[in-house]
């Protein structure tokens, strides 16, 4: 998040941040909807798309367990997409709390 605050400035970076986070919580939860409702081919597409956005603020570890998930689907691995899945949703609401917490503190 560094680099971006550099490259954006203050106002800019937040307003990147700000509306990345906004999409991650909303892909999360899509991820997690499209998993209950068996919807491989979608949830592939959500947990991808997840990786570009954690990536562009420097969330690397939800990029890569991200990552991971479209990786499990693609080997067609049960047990392996729900354990990387759900370990996705835990790491991303630690995450995003993180930020938004981080967030408050320089209003």
């Amino acid at each position: 998040m560094n680099d971006l605050y550099a490259q954006l400035g203050e106002a800019g970076a937040e307003d990147v941040v700000c509306r990345a986070i906004e999409e991650l919580a909303v892909r999360l939860s899509h991820c997690e909807r499209l998993w209950r409702q068996s919807d491989l081919p979608n949830l592939r597409k959500s947990a991808r798309s997840l990786v570009a956005i954690a990536d562009q603020i420097g969330m690397s570890a939800m990029a890569q367990i991200a990552g991971d998930v479209t990786d499990a689907i693609d080997l067609d691995d049960n047990p392996a997409i729900a354990a990387t899945l759900f370990r996705l949703l835990r790491v991303g609401e630690r995450s995003l709390t993180a930020v938004w917490e981080q967030q408050d503190l320089s209003v």
